[in-house]
């Protein structure tokens, strides 16, 4: 497995893992119609607009099989704190292909994640994880992250979900 810098041509490849992967971790935790409402062609442009005009401190990297093929995605940078950013830095994304999970590329993309967070001198490294995923929870707890006490809500399709805020330290 390679780990390599996310290029425009992996955008669409980017969003079809990722909508995938939504819609398999969060099967029977979000309403139906909203997952399958998830458009990739759409996540693509999106995703190609972030590659154009990256923000300071981004990263986006994907996971590549001995192929070529994408089957995994990393997205991070400087922990959010509504407009406030720490010099904290935070995993916003983390997608692998779900008929490679378990495989290590998750693994992969969490090291890579850590090793752009020590670059950048970040004393924590936080991820925010939907409570009612377990599958999701148990991983970053086997790679070093405890969740802290910070919680949110959100709303995915008329449906209110609970966030756990999770911090690994040292990076």
């Amino acid at each position: 497995m390679r780990i390599r810098e996310t290029a425009q041509a992996d955008a669409g490849a980017v969003a079809a893992l990722r909508i995938a992967g939504w819609r398999y971790a969060y099967a029977g935790l979000m309403p139906p119609a909203h997952l399958s409402a998830m458009d990739a062609a759409e996540d693509a442009v999106r995703h190609r607009a972030r590659l154009a005009s990256p923000a300071p401190g981004l990263w986006d990297l994907v996971a590549e099989d001995p192929g070529g093929e994408v089957v995994g995605w990393v997205a991070g940078g400087p922990y959010r704190d509504g407009e406030r950013r720490t010099s904290d830095a935070e995993l916003y994304a983390l997608y692998a292909r779900p008929d490679v999970i378990g495989t290590g590329v998750g693994r992969a993309l969490t090291a890579a994640a850590r090793e752009r967070a020590l670059r950048s001198a970040a004393p924590r490294l936080y991820v925010w994880v939907v409570e009612g995923n377990a599958r999701a929870r148990r991983f970053y707890e086997r790679a070093g992250f405890v969740p802290d006490g910070g919680r949110e809500e959100s709303d995915a399709g008329g449906w209110t979900l609970t966030d756990l805020r999770y911090v690994r330290a040292p990076v």
